[in-house]
Formats: C-alpha cells, structure tokens, sequence
C-alpha cells in the first residue's frame, strides 16, 4: 500500500523513462518527434477507444516513428491527465460554439447516453463541444512538444555520435596486442 501512495524510487521516475525511451529510438528526430506530436495531438480528441489507431495514422502520413506515438498517446493521454483534457475540452467547446446560454439550466445525463450508445444523441451535447474545443490546444500543444522534441532528440543523437566516433578513434588508436581484455 505504501507503494502505491510514495514510490520507492519517485514520482518522477516514469517521466523520466519516457523521457530516455523516446530519446533512445533508432529513427530521425523528424520522425520521433511526428510520433510524438501526433499522440499528443490526439489526446486531447474524445474518441478514447481509437486514439493509438488515430495516432498511427496521422503519424504515417507524416513519416514519423509508430513507437513515439504510441508514447506520445501513452504519456499525455492517461487516467490522470484526462479529466484535465476533458475539462478544458468542455469548456473550450462551449467557448466556441457559444453554447453558456442554451445549456443554462439544462442537465445532460451522460450515464443514460453512454447506456444506450446512441452517436446521434451523443453528438449534439457531448462530443461535438469537446471536438471543437480539443482542436486549438491539440494544435499548441502537439506544435510545441513537436519542437521541444525534435531539437532535444537531435542534440541527443549528436552527443551520442561523436561519444561513440570518440569510443571508435580511440580503439583504433591502440595497437591490437596493447588492448585490454573485458
């Protein structure tokens, strides 16, 4: 139990992990960080159940990396986040389509929706506001860790090259009877 209310090794731990898991990905910093952006993007989308598929679509249109996305989607749309995303969703929806007045006073029993599963009562009240209002932070937010991604990956991948040029020059440099044995 106490596990699970303080981790041993930290919170930051699985941030972290993400964090050298996608900086460690054999593909272009393009491509790492279309993948990422692309599963940011769509976690701000309501269509929980397809969000990966989504992903991988707008990725390989993109030439961008499956497995970055499939993190992106991972990292940014999770249990915890998504009450945060659903709120601002909401709100940014209603923003939008200037729905506070129409909506004053009025209830949407969401159970008795989600019940049913009828997409045509769904649309209207739930799914609509929350598409419009995810397109302008999907669009910041995915631009945003688009860059911040693709610069720290390319500067990732260059320290590790001249590490391992570095590893290779010194190698060469000392004669085959002199090397030591692992």
């Amino acid at each position: 139990m106490r596990e699970l209310l303080w981790p041993r090794k930290g919170f930051l731990r699985p941030i972290r992990y993400l964090t050298m898991r996608v900086l460690r990905l054999s593909a272009s910093p393009h491509a790492v960080a279309a993948g990422v952006a692309a599963g940011v993007f769509v976690s701000w989308t309501p269509f929980i159940g397809v969000h990966f598929v989504m992903a991988f679509v707008i990725t390989y249109f993109l030439s961008g990396s499956m497995v970055a996305a499939a993190l992106g989607c991972a990292a940014f749309g999770n249990p915890l986040t998504y009450p945060f995303i659903w709120g601002i969703t909401w709100e940014i929806g209603h923003l939008l389509l200037s729905r506070e007045d129409q909506l004053a006073g009025q209830t949407v029993d969401l159970a008795a929706l989600f019940h049913k599963l009828n997409f045509t009562e769904l649309w209207k009240p739930v799914l609509e506001p929350m598409l419009v209002g995810a397109i302008p932070p999907a669009i910041v937010t995915s631009v945003a860790l688009y860059a911040l991604t693709f610069y720290t990956v390319k500067g990732f991948q260059t320290r590790r090259h001249i590490r391992l040029m570095e590893r290779a020059r010194l190698r060469l440099a000392v004669p085959a009877g002199d090397m030591p044995s692992i």
